[in-house]
This record gives C-alpha cells, structure tokens and sequence, in this order.
C-alpha cells in the first residue's frame, strides 16, 4: 500500500462502535489505516470500499505475537505509522466482591497491557521517525468512580497513569500523547458488558440499575453519537501541540469537573 500525503494510522478495535467509526470517517478523508479487529471479517466491508488505503489486520490485543505481527504488517504496508489509537476495550461489570481474579486479569490484558505492548512496539519506529501521535481512548471512568464498575475504572485509571508517564517520557523525542476521555456514546459497548462471576446479592442496592442503563445507552436520549467522537480525533491530530486530556462528548466536561471539583474539596477538607 503505498502512501502519499496525509497520516498513516494504527487503529485497534475496528470491528464495531468508536473504533469501527474513527476508520470510516478516516477512510473518507483520504487517509492511510491499518484498521484491527479480533474478527477482521468485520471490516471486510470497509476494506472493499477503500482498498488503496485500508488493511484489516487481525488482532486480539491480549496477544503478543498478534501484536507484534500486526505493527511490522503496519510498518512494511504503509511504510511507517505516525498516529497511534488504542481503541480496544470492553467492561467488566460487577463490585470489587464479585470479580474474579480471571475477570480482573482479563479486563486489564485487554484494556491496559494491550495499550502498553502495542506502544512499546511502536515507540522505536517513532524514536527513529523523530515525531508520533499516540491516541488513548479512555473515558470520565479514568477520573470518577462509578458502582458497578470497579474492574473496569481501575482499568482506566491504570491507562491514563501509563499514558501520562508517557508524554513526559516520551514528549522530549517528537511524541505527542492524548487521553480522549469519552462519555456516553450510542455504541455497543453496554451490551458487551461481562457480568459477574459472583453475584453475591447486597451490592444491587448500590449499583442499582446501572447494568440496566449501560445495556442501553444506544437508545438514551441525548446521548453522544460516534461522529462527535471522530471529529474530536482529527481536531487532536491536527493541533501542533494538543492537550494531554481532552473530554469527548457533550457530558464529558461537566462530569469530570464535577468529579475533580469534588475531590479538590477533600484535599482543603472542605
């Protein structure tokens, strides 16, 4: 695939919701994508569309070869990648009781070790290249709680702390790092929710309906649509010098104030 003009792209999670979006919106600018999917028969669609500038590549994050296999493909095809968006994750419901250790170790080989392992592998091709782009998706989880969630926000918590040592590691060598903090967005994402491996009963009251919602989010109203989210991605890459955080999503602002608002009262112990 040979490139000319424009960014080339590594985007993980491509099958469905943010991940399957930013490729469309992308592929429609003219943009070179190695696009990844655990099924990327997924994308097949999207590929016959645009096949001079995207490559479905296989990719389950969890695994190292997969990995490793998937950012060489990236390299040989388009000659290089200058922006890198670690899109794939899921969430694990339940309280911290009702996690198993298996569910634990799952959500974080998926949602931080993924991360970690695919930009550690691509970190030299930038050292050399002298610039990158690397793109977290996280979510307001990375900074509030939410009952219900635990796996999950501590996953997020981990990402961003990773990806905040990494601007400042990596920033003096041409490396620009963003956090997308997402809020509610009309995807999948609820459905695919993985129940508990106990549920131990006395922790309904303080989750309360929250599987519930999160099982729909597609169809609440006022909710984000995926477009916003795409149009967040290419003002990032866009800007010279862009934010480490940025709040994707009209609810995203007020939420993650709320939260450091909230918590900028405990440390005065107000």
């Amino acid at each position: 695939m040979a490139c000319s003009g424009g960014m080339r792209w590594f985007i993980t999670g491509c099958s469905s919701g943010l991940g399957r979006a930013l490729a469309e919106g992308l592929a429609a600018d003219g943009e070179h994508i190695v696009a990844t999917a655990r099924r990327p028969e997924m994308i097949a669609d999207l590929v016959a569309r645009h096949p001079d500038t995207v490559l479905a590549v296989p990719l389950d994050v969890r695994d190292a070869y997969a990995c490793e296999n998937a950012v060489a493909t990236a390299v040989n095809g388009l000659g290089g990648i200058d922006v890198l968006v670690n899109n794939a994750g899921y969430g694990q419901f339940g309280a911290v009781e009702e996690v198993t250790d298996e569910q634990l170790a799952d959500q974080f080989a998926t949602n931080v070790y993924g991360p970690w392992r695919l930009t550690r592998l691509v970190l030299p091709h930038w050292r050399e290249q002298g610039t990158g782009r690397a793109l977290f998706v996280s979510s307001v989880a990375g900074t509030m709680p939410f009952p219900g969630l635990s796996a999950y926000t501590a996953s997020k918590f981990a990402l961003e702390g990773m990806a905040e040592s990494l601007a400042q590691e990596a920033g003096p060598l041409g490396v620009k790092v963003s956090i997308l903090q997402c809020g509610g967005f009309a995807t999948p994402y609820g459905k695919h929710l993985t129940e508990p491996g106990v549920h131990a009963g006395v922790y309904d009251e303080a989750y309360g309906g929250m599987l519930d919602a999160m099982r729909n989010l597609e169809v609440l109203p006022q909710i984000n649509q995926p477009s916003v989210f795409v149009d967040a991605v290419r003002k990032v890459v866009a800007t010279p010098e862009p934010p480490l955080r940025v709040p994707v999503g009209l609810d995203a602002p007020g939420a993650l104030t709320a939260a450091l608002e909230a918590r900028l009262k405990e440390l005065r112990g107000e």
